[in-house]
């Protein structure tokens, strides 16, 4: 009987999957220290961030449940 390897806890909290397959995650620079950041890269650091194909790769197997 195989055993299955654990996902990642860090990697599982961090990280999300969309419907198409791409791994989605959260900007760095926008967890404190605002108010000396303008309110335009305010704005871009709310949206989220997507992994390039190639981090992805490496990533999906810390994922794997």
């Amino acid at each position: 009987m195989g055993n299955k390897m654990k996902a990642h806890k860090g990697a599982r909290k961090r990280l999300r999957a969309t419907a198409t397959g791409k791994l989605r995650h959260r900007k760095a620079w926008a967890g404190h220290l605002l108010s000396g950041k303008s309110g335009n890269r305010r704005r871009r650091l709310r949206r989220p961030a997507f992994c390039t194909p190639k981090m992805a790769r490496k990533l999906r197997g810390l994922m794997s449940e």
